[in-house]
């Protein structure tokens, strides 16, 4: 089973942005980029418009976890990247679950 590893540089986001491609819903956006080692790296992006930081780190904090709890289920050797959007906010750990495995379908089709 492979560690969770976090993208951290900008260029890396840029990256997955420009070249990779995504599935979107009313509360999230999934970005899916092949890389060049064989783990998996996920990257969390949440805009100020979202809320305070109170409700930006909780998302971030469930969207973590869920990955975290659930690497077998993403392929290994790709980028990850999440965007939530404002809808997101009053969402709880299961419904953010749900939505994440919605948009990571769309994806895999």
């Amino acid at each position: 089973m492979s560690k969770f590893v976090s993208l951290k540089k900008n260029a890396d986001f840029k990256s997955v942005y420009s070249k990779g491609i995504s599935a979107a819903n009313r509360y999230l956006v999934l970005y899916k980029l092949p890389s060049k080692g064989l783990g998996k790296r996920f990257g969390f992006s949440i805009s100020k418009k979202v809320g305070k930081a109170v409700c930006r780190n909780r998302l971030r904090r469930i969207l973590k976890e869920i990955c975290r709890l659930n690497l077998d289920r993403f392929a290994n050797g790709y980028d990850y990247v999440f965007i939530v959007r404002q809808a997101a906010a009053d969402q709880d750990y299961h419904q953010m679950e749900k939505q994440v495995w919605h948009v990571l379908g769309k994806l895999n089709k």
